[in-house]
C-alpha cells in the first residue's frame, strides 16, 4: 500500500505541477521546497507526509491516478501549513533546550509495545518494518512531537490564564450551557383511530378512552390499564414514555403537561394517532448550575476558545522572526491555499 501511493504521489505531483522540472542535464540527489530558518523541508518530506495521509483516509478499493491527484491536491495545501508550523516550533524548542531523553524514548517505545501486544523484540521490530521504519526513526518521529508539545505547552496554553470576571461574564452570557432543561416521565393509554374512520366510529373510541380515563381516575391500576388496553407499542413497558425535554414535546402537549402535577392525569387528548390519556409520573423543573459548581466547566470552554487565537499569536511572532525561503512557487501557493482555508473555517 505504502509502495502503491508513493508512487502515485510522485507521478500526481508532477502531473498537479507541484514540483518544478529540473533541467535534463543536471543531477539533482534532493529537491528542497522550502527552507524555514535554513532548515529545509524537501520533495520526500512531502511526499512522506502525503503517503501517511493517503493511509490515513483509508481509500477503499485500489484508487485510479485521477482519484489521487484530486486526494493530493485535496491533502497538499494542510500538509504544508503544519509542515512549517512543526518547523517554526521545533526549532523554537531547541532554543529553549528541550530534547528527547533516552528515558523518555525507552518509556514511550515500553507504551507502544504494551498498547499493541509486541511483547518480543522480534515483533516490534516486525512492525517497525512493516510500517517501513527504522528504530532512529521512531525516535526522530517521537522527538518531534514531544518538542512541539512542550512549546504548546509551557509558551502557549500554560500562560492562558482565566480570571474571575472573565469567567462570570461567560457565565451570564452562556448560561443555557449550564442548564438542564424540565423533563417529563410519562405513562400514556392510546385508543388508536385508523385513517378513513368514520364520524361515528371517532365518537365511539373517544367514548372508550373517557371510559378509561374514569377507571384511571377511579384508583384503576395505570400500569395494568396501559397493558390491557393501550394501542401503543408503549404498553409492553405499562405505558412507560421518557423522561423527555419538555422542550421536545409537541407545544399542544407542552400545554397540557406543564399545568399538571406528579401523579395528575391529563383529560383525553386528540392526536395525530387517536385519543391519548397520559399520566405524569414524574415532572423534573428546569434547573441552572450556580456559577461555583460550574467554574470548571466554564475554564475548559473559555481556556478551549482562547487556545486557539493564542496559539494563532504566537506563531505570527515565530513567522514574522523568521525567514522562509520558498523554492517553488506551486508549493507555496498550496501553503497559501491551506493558511486561506483555515482563516475561512474560522470566521465560520
Amino acid at each position: 500500500m505504502s509502495t502503491r501511493f508513493r508512487s502515485a504521489a510522485a507521478a500526481a505531483l508532477g502531473a498537479l505541477a507541484l514540483l518544478a522540472a529540473a533541467p535534463a542535464s543536471a543531477e539533482i540527489v534532493e529537491q528542497i521546497l522550502v527552507k524555514v530558518n535554513g532548515e529545509i523541508f524537501t520533495k520526500t518530506d512531502l511526499e512522506a507526509r502525503q503517503v501517511a495521509a493517503l493511509r490515513q483516509k483509508n481509500l477503499q478499493g485500489e484508487p485510479t491516478d485521477e482519484q489521487l491527484r484530486r486526494e493530493l491536491a485535496q491533502i497538499t495545501p494542510q500538509i504544508m501549513v503544519d509542515a512549517v508550523t512543526e518547523m517554526l516550533l521545533i526549532q523554537r524548542a531547541k532554543e529553549l533546550g528541550y530534547r528527547l531523553t533516552d528515558d523518555q524514548f525507552k518509556q514511550a517505545v515500553d507504551n507502544i509495545k504494551k498498547e499493541y501486544k509486541l511483547d518480543t523484540e522480534e515483533k516490534f521490530q516486525a512492525a517497525l518494518k512493516q510500517e517501513g521504519m527504522t528504530l532512529n526513526d521512531l525516535r526522530r518521529q517521537f522527538e518531534r512531537q514531544m518538542l512541539v508539545q512542550r512549546v504548546e505547552q509551557v509558551e502557549i496554553f500554560g500562560k492562558i490564564a482565566i480570571s474571575e470576571d472573565e469567567a462570570r461574564r461567560y457565565y451570564q452570557e452562556h448560561q443555557t450551557e449550564f442548564t438542564t432543561p424540565a423533563s417529563v416521565t410519562l405513562r400514556e393509554i392510546l385508543v388508536a383511530v385508523p385513517a378513513g374512520a368514520t364520524p361515528a366510529q371517532d365518537q365511539a373510541l373517544k367514548a372508550r378512552a373517557e371510559q378509561l380515563r374514569e377507571r384511571a381516575a377511579s384508583g384503576e391500576d395505570y400500569v395494568k390499564l396501559a397493558e390491557d388496553s393501550s394501542d401503543a407499542p408503549s404498553r409492553a413497558n405499562g405505558g412507560l414514555i421518557g423522561p423527555i425535554d419538555l422542550t421536545d414535546l409537541s407545544p399542544d402537549l407542552r400545554k397540557v403537561v406543564e399545568g399538571l402535577k406528579a401523579g395528575d392525569l391529563s383529560p383525553v387528548v386528540r392526536t395525530s394517532r387517536g385519543y391519548q390519556i397520559f399520566k405524569v409520573e414524574t415532572l423534573t423543573p428546569a434547573r441552572t448550575l450556580p456559577f461555583e459548581q460550574a467554574r470548571e466547566q466554564i475554564n475548559d470552554r473559555v481556556f478551549t476558545s482562547k487556545r486557539k487565537e493564542e496559539f494563532d499569536k504566537y506563531l505570527a511572532r515565530l513567522k514574522a522572526q523568521a525567514i522562509i525561503e520558498w523554492k517553488n512557487q506551486d508549493v507555496k501557493k498550496a501553503y497559501e491555499d491551506g493558511l486561506a482555508a483555515q482563516a475561512q473555517a474560522t470566521v465560520k
